[in-house]
């Protein structure tokens, strides 16, 4: 990595714009970076740091998202800016970053914040121009972390050294050196496999004592099932030998309960046997009860039969009378029906002849008719009165309507002529109102052109919305992919490794004796390599290989989604431009509100209008209306006269049809009710006289059939006959006393239910209490039986379970006691770990052992010889072991710890430590040169000599073509040093000076 040109911008104390030419620097190898306390040395470093990285070391990233970094002395309308191009892995790059900044708003009062903003372009040396890359924060700093293969924390320990940082390193202990080292090298993985392992270690501990748990639990299950006959081991979950004793008695449980089971089984045979014989014997004495209790109710009901016979043979004779009675019945019920007719005329004529006038009172049928025929007559000649009553009833009907006509005509020209009053005014209304409704269609149609684009820039900046989540969840999978990728290929080169660790015994495999070796072409195989435990065959290593491939598909499909959401993302950030989902949600809501007002107003227009028309028509109607009530109201007067005129001449004629009536409708009236009456009165007289001598007809007919009937008088038959009720009744119970008499006899002459009665009383309660015990102890037998079954069936299925999980433990248990064992080497626990090494610990002592191995190659130098570092690996007290770091001074051949070396022996022991990590980091990234180094401070406390020999080995690095900068205050490194980069503090602002570079 080389550096060419920083360009900053109101960056830390940097109010303006800064160039640092580092090409021009780094033509001398060696240059200062100097000036006065506090005038920005460090934010020179900060500055390539956030270049890189987008954040700057430690504490003084700050906070707000990076706001901290731009200048107190930066104009309101400068923005932040940082710009490092630079060289690495052999591509010219170009980074330029710009923190969030509060800018004023550009309307109003206020500021607003802008969004961090970054570029990266690539030089195109062919074309001679800069070509455009990305300008998304991740991808920049994905790609500039994968060229530099090294993290931040890195990139500052290996490129700006700093050396209070490894002083301290050196004085530090083991802990404290783990936590350094752990972050430069990422050993992390080391320290996961030492969490896998404990992880694995607790898990199968867990499982192997719930499995013993599991098995504890159906050892208490067999032993609730064998009734407390089973006796369990006293022994814990973990504990060796619990299987072994639950087997055991498990299997005399199961032999205790299989004779118990035989038992309940001859039990239950006998029990049957015994049931079945009480069942047959109560059935017994059950028949023989009920044929008992039989034969004594029918002694019973023939008793009652007796006691009854008088009653019977009593109403077996009215039963015979009320037959003969009915050969009357037809006679009697004609006498009854001629006695009510006649009745009912008498009474009808009665009330009828009440009606008439006294000198109708003796008047027969035939003078009552006439009478009639005389008042018909009379009332005929009323006719042509009625229609002259009905003609001047018209008349005056129509008079009335002439007089209301006239008032409403009255009342019709009032209301025209009001109406008309105020056309004006109304019609000037009426029109304002069409103006207004046709102001607001214009209006509506303006504001409907905007509503669409208000719509789809509402839409656009809510799928912005969701496009970011998305892209969020996509870098998300991203990452995943990539971390999947990586663990896929470093399984698959870790099992390469061991199958190319193992591939002597692989070939070996296909050794024949006499047959040529492929590697060596001996024919002679006397101690052929064997297959260790886990030997990686090709097999594996291919079943390796495709996952790995299939992971890095899934990364690239995962990246190629990922950039088709964010090539969304763009256009829908410039549909919807930088404004708030909210806002715009807003504006469109008020839109729409605006646009629904429009439209409710443009509405009205067609009503207006219509209002409008139906206005000008009332008008023109009112008009009409006031001329024709002026015509009606002349045509009224000669109407009038003719009416009156033909009124005298029908009056004149009713006064004498009517004579003392008050009309000839009452005349009529009277005549049309007196003819009714007498024509009623007839009728009913004529009635009355034939319903007479139907009575003596059916009287004569009557004593006849009595006579014949055998009856002295009609009444006699009429009380013998009986109704409908009351001889059903009488037959029913003729009928029910026949039916019990030949029910008892029959009942009587069965010879079982006589042979039954002659037996003594069967002892029914005794045989049932005898049938209750078999069946209770056939139940119990039964209950016992099925009980043993069950036992049976349930210790054969725990037992079973009970082996199963012995089965399945066992494999288990052999994996904990592997697990625990590799898990307590790693972690430093294990008796067979002498030292009581961490795995990490183990891998950073490896490190820590190169670092110092770089380190003296210079330290020596440095040093004249005297010094050299080396790596301990002993144990500190009672602590572990691992990252000890001594030095050796030949001068007195001792070797000591680093924490006694003085000031100046600490500076230049520090200055060789990181130089060595800075070797030992760029090869452990990959190899990428690392061309231009900064050095910050501590040259105050060296001598001259030695600090000429200190610029000796930096002066020296440019061997391998680096630049290094250091960065310092020292005035006589100002002398030694013609490159320089001077940092200018003011008030205004700092400043950087170049000198010394042609």
């Amino acid at each position: 990595m080389r550096l060419h040109r920083l360009t900053l911008t109101a960056f830390g104390p940097f109010g303006g714009t800064q160039t640092v030419d580092f090409d021009g620097l780094s033509t001398a190898g060696l240059f200062l970076l100097h000036g006065p306390t506090g005038a920005g040395k460090t934010s020179v470093l900060d500055a390539v740091c956030y270049a890189l990285y987008g954040s700057v070391p430690g504490a003084r990233q700050g906070g707000g998202q990076g706001t901290a970094l731009r200048s107190d002395h930066a104009a309101s309308a400068t923005r932040t800016e940082v710009t490092l191009d630079l060289t690495v892995a052999g591509r010219r790059l170009e980074v330029t970053r710009q923190p969030p900044w509060e800018r004023p708003k550009k309307r109003g009062t206020g500021t607003t914040l802008d969004k961090a903003q970054t570029w990266l372009r690539e030089y195109d040396a062919p074309a001679g121009t800069w070509k455009d890359l990305s300008r998304s924060h991740q991808e920049i700093g994905e790609e500039i972390t994968q060229l530099l293969g090294m993290s931040r924390e890195q990139f500052c320990q290996v490129v700006l050294l700093p050396q209070g940082d490894f002083a301290r390193f050196l004085r530090a202990d083991a802990e404290a050196r783990g936590k350094l080292l752990g972050r430069l090298f990422d050993t992390r993985r080391f320290a996961d496999v030492e969490k896998r392992l404990a992880e694995r270690r607790r898990i199968t501990e867990t499982q192997v004592r719930d499995g013993d748990a599991e098995l504890l639990a159906d050892a208490h299950r067999m032993q609730q099932a064998a009734g407390d006959a089973m006796e369990l081991p006293e022994l814990a979950p973990g504990e060796p030998g619990l299987a072994e004793a639950v087997l055991n008695a498990a299997a005399v449980a199961r032999s205790t309960a299989r004779e118990q089971l035989t038992v309940a089984a001859c039990t239950l045979t006998a029990a049957e046997s015994a049931q079945a014989a009480a069942g047959r014997a109560l059935d017994d004495v059950r028949e023989l009860a009920r044929l008992q209790r039989r034969f004594a109710q029918a002694r019973e009901r023939a008793a009652r039969l007796e006691e009854g016979a008088e009653a019977y043979r009593e109403a077996l004779a009215l039963m015979e009378r009320a037959r003969k009675a009915e050969a009357v019945a037809p006679a009697l019920d004609l006498r009854e029906s001629s006695e009510a007719e006649h009745r009912r005329a008498a009474a009808a004529e009665a009330r009828a002849r009440a009606l008439l006038p006294d000198t109708f009172a003796d008047a027969g049928a035939a003078g009552l008719a006439a009478a009639a025929r005389r008042a018909a007559e009379e009332l005929g000649g009323l006719d042509s009165a009625r229609r002259a009553e009905r003609r001047l009833a018209e008349l005056l009907d129509e008079r009335a309507g002439l007089d209301r006509q006239e008032r409403a005509d009255a009342d019709l020209l009032h209301e025209a002529e009001a109406w008309l009053d105020g056309w004006e005014e109304r019609r000037t209304a009426l029109q304002s109102r069409v103006d207004t409704a046709q102001q607001a269609a214009a209006l509506a149609e303006q504001l409907a052109e905007r509503r669409e684009p208000a719509q789809q820039r509402l839409r656009a900046a809510r799928m912005r919305d969701q496009l970011a989540q998305d892209t969020d969840r996509a870098v998300q999978r991203v990452r995943t992919a990539q971390d999947e990728t990586l663990r896929a290929k470093q399984h698959w080169l870790d099992l390469k490794e061991q199958r190319l660790n193992g591939i002597a015994a692989e070939l070996a495999a296909h050794l024949t004796d006499g047959a040529p070796c492929a590697v060596c072409g001996a024919t002679e195989h006397p101690d052929p390599a064997r297959k260790v435990a886990g030997h990686v065959d090709r097999e594996a290593e291919e079943h390796a290989l495709t996952a790995y491939q299939r992971a890095d598909e899934q990364r690239a499909e995962d990246e190629r989604r990922l950039a088709v959401v964010r090539e969304a993302l763009a256009a829908a950030t410039a549909e919807a431009g930088d404004s708030p989902t909210e806002q715009l949600a807003r504006e469109a809501a008020e839109l729409e509100e605006r646009y629904a007002q429009a439209r409710s107003a443009a509405a009205e227009l067609h009503a207006a209008q219509e209002r409008l028309r139906q206005a000008g028509q009332e008008h023109e109607r009112r008009l009409a209306a006031r001329q024709e009530t002026a015509v009606r109201t002349a045509s009224r007067a000669g109407h009038r006269e003719r009416l009156d005129h033909e009124r005298a001449l029908l009056e004149t004629e009713l006064d004498r049809a009517r004579g003392s009536l008050d009309s000839v409708a009452a005349r009529a009236a009277q005549l049309e009710r007196r003819t009714a009456l007498l024509t009623d009165a007839a009728d009913t007289a004529r009635v009355a006289e034939d319903a007479a001598q139907r009575l003596k007809d059916a009287d004569a007919r009557l004593a006849d059939a009595a006579f014949r009937a055998g009856f002295e008088t009609p009444q006699a038959a009429a009380a013998a006959l009986l109704d409908n009720a009351a001889h059903r009744e009488l037959q029913r119970r003729l009928d029910a006393w026949q039916h019990e008499d030949a029910a008892v006899r029959a009942v009587l002459a069965e010879a079982d239910t006589a042979a039954a009665a002659r037996e003594p009383q069967a002892d029914l309660e005794s045989a049932q209490r005898a049938a209750d015990e078999a069946a209770r102890r056939l139940r119990d037998a039964a209950s016992a039986h099925d009980a043993a079954g069950r036992r049976c069936a349930e210790l054969d299925r725990l037992s079973a379970r009970a082996t199963a999980s012995v089965s399945r433990l066992a494999p288990l248990r052999e994996e904990y006691d592997r697990v625990a064992r590799m898990a307590g080497l790693a972690a430093g626990t294990s008796a067979d770990n002498e030292r009581r090494m961490r795995l990490e610990s183990y891998v950073l002592a490896a490190r820590l052992e190169q670092v110092a191995a770089a380190a003296t190659v210079r330290l020596r130098r440095m040093s004249s010889g005297r010094y050299t570092l080396v790596h301990s690996d002993d144990r500190t007290g009672r602590g572990r072991s691992g990252l000890g770091l001594h030095v050796v001074d030949a001068w007195t051949g001792r070797e000591r710890d680093t924490a006694t070396l003085s000031g100046g022996e600490t500076f230049f022991a520090s200055l060789a430590l990181a130089l060595g990590l800075a070797d030992v980091v760029t090869d452990e990234a990959g190899g990428v040169r690392l061309d231009t180094l900064f050095i910050d401070e501590g040259f105050g406390s060296l001598d001259d000599q030695t600090l000429d020999e200190v610029l000796d080995v930096l002066d020296s690095l440019r061997e391998r073509d680096r630049s290094v900068g250091i960065v310092s205050h020292v005035a006589d490194l100002r002398r030694r040093i013609h490159a320089q980069l001077e940092v200018v503090k003011g008030r205004s602002g700092s400043t950087l000076r170049q000198r010394g570079t042609g």
